[in-house]
């Protein structure tokens, strides 16, 4: 007798278990598409930018900001976040964003669609706008000198 009653015990315990488990996965889920025009990414500053870095982030903001969001965190359907693990210098280096700003890209990794030349911008203003890229980078974990002291890399394995 007391078998009996163990199993069906365990039996409605099972029963429980299961639909609480079922009923409980079956949550409508909250939408948390983003709207066109919110940034992509959530991208921190550092407290220090080199002055080439400072020189960078206002040109940055005056030719590229309207696309690549503000601190190049991207904007949804707009344009791709510079801060991101795709544009480390290991896949996208310093040469690929002249050659972007020199002769436009066309969409291969996002789809933001092509993105054209950008006229007025000299080699010098390029090397400013990488320099404030790879410094925000270097901030987020992404991108990492060897050999340069950096606890942002090491944050991540904390």
């Amino acid at each position: 007798m007391k078998r009996f009653n163990i199993g069906i015990l365990l039996c409605l315990s099972f029963l429980a278990i299961s639909y609480f488990y079922v009923f409980s996965n079956n949550k409508k889920v909250v939408s948390t598409e983003l709207k066109i025009g919110q940034p992509v990414e959530s991208v921190l500053v550092p407290e220090r930018i080199s002055k080439q870095g400072l020189l960078g982030k206002n040109i940055f903001e005056l030719k590229c900001q309207s696309c690549h969001g503000i601190n190049a965190a991207g904007l949804h359907e707009i344009g791709p976040p510079l801060v991101h693990k795709i544009y480390e210098p290991s896949h996208h280096s310093d040469q690929s964003f002249y050659r972007a700003v020199a002769l436009g890209v066309k969409a291969h990794h996002w789809p933001f669609g092509n993105m054209a030349a950008v006229e007025g911008l000299t080699q010098g203003d390029v090397k400013a706008i990488i320099s404030y890229v790879r410094e925000l980078q270097r901030e987020n974990g992404i991108f990492w000198i060897k050999g340069q002291n950096n606890m942002n890399f090491f944050k991540l394995f904390v």
